[in-house]
């Protein structure tokens, strides 16, 4: 597999926005929809706002990432599971950084609209978020050095933009017990996105002086920690499915997923470098992104039936 070819043109700038991470963009914004299907009407509008904008902050914060890593000379021309932008590409850091500003400033320009739509809360709860994703790799005290990165990137790529999402479909959150529920397995499969990046980079990241989990706690022990959060992901799911409110066995449906969960978590004790590890940050965002859309698909049946 190359992962360190130079790419020109069209290619370096989609590259740029890390496409295989955006799953954490849009499944949230999914599952808050369909998730919201059981107590309102959805908007076609605020549905397209929402995805519009989550995709251009995440694309955005990949490229802060690329920007500030490579200011700290964190990268090379070697480095995997970077877009390559600057080391590889030759573009400009400054140009990676005022195109990320300008994916925030069209993202905020959207949210404006939600906001104006629903609530003007929306606009204090997606600066914070923006905030975050900025602060994640930017600031004195970056997010990504600290061992929190996995709970920031599951609380707010996933709980919060499935709340907000429910929100301004519903123009209520008189049953946010649903959405804040149905947002913990998916915060997990996010954070462990997260997770799968972090154990991938371990060395560089230790050689850097970060102090993240993986590094904190160790290869063996961070996959073993995000084996057992993905059971808990399950069981959680089984659990909704039976005895939490609004239950439906339609959500079973993220089950189907178990066999590439399992395959994902082997891929993580197999693989030692970077390049070997490659494979199971892949699998990691697939299944992320099946997880989610088996949950999507779960949603939407139960509220157009009610079963």
């Amino acid at each position: 597999m190359q992962t360190t070819e130079t790419l020109t043109g069209f290619k370096k700038y989609v590259s740029l926005t890390r496409p295989h991470t955006l799953t954490a963009g849009f499944v949230p914004v999914f599952v808050g929809t369909f998730s919201a299907l059981a107590f309102s009407d959805i908007r076609l509008d605020m549905f397209a706002a929402m995805l519009i904008a989550t995709i251009l902050i995440q694309s955005a914060t990949n490229m802060f990432n690329e920007y500030f890593d490579h200011k700290k000379g964190l990268d090379s021309k070697e480095s995997v599971g970077i877009a390559g932008a600057i080391v590889r590409n030759g573009m400009r850091p400054k140009t990676v950084y005022m195109i990320a500003v300008a994916f925030y400033f069209t993202a905020a320009l959207i949210g404006l609209y939600i906001a104006f739509q629903s609530s003007l809360w929306i606009l204090v709860i997606g600066a914070v978020s923006m905030a975050v994703g900025y602060l994640y790799t930017g600031g004195p005290f970056p997010i990504s050095w600290t061992p929190f990165g996995e709970i920031f990137a599951g609380l707010f790529m996933g709980t919060v933009i499935i709340m907000i999402t429910f929100f301004i479909h519903t123009g209520s959150l008189e049953h946010y017990y649903f959405p804040l529920l149905i947002s913990i397995p998916v915060a997990i499969t996010i954070g462990l996105l997260n997770m799968a990046n972090n154990i991938r980079d371990r060395k560089k990241d230790a050689e850097s002086g970060r102090k993240t989990f993986v590094i904190l706690a160790g290869k063996k022990n961070a996959v073993n920690t995000s084996a057992l959060l993905l059971a808990v992901g399950y069981l959680f799911i089984i659990w909704f499915a039976f005895f939490a409110p609004e239950s439906s066995l339609f959500l079973l449906l993220p089950l189907l997923s178990i066999p590439l969960a399992v395959k994902t978590v082997k891929l993580w004790k197999k693989g030692h470098t970077p390049v070997e590890l490659i494979p199971a940050m892949a699998s990691m965002g697939k299944l992320n992104t099946i997880f989610g859309m088996l949950l999507s698909l779960g949603l939407l049946i139960h509220g157009l039936t009610g079963l």
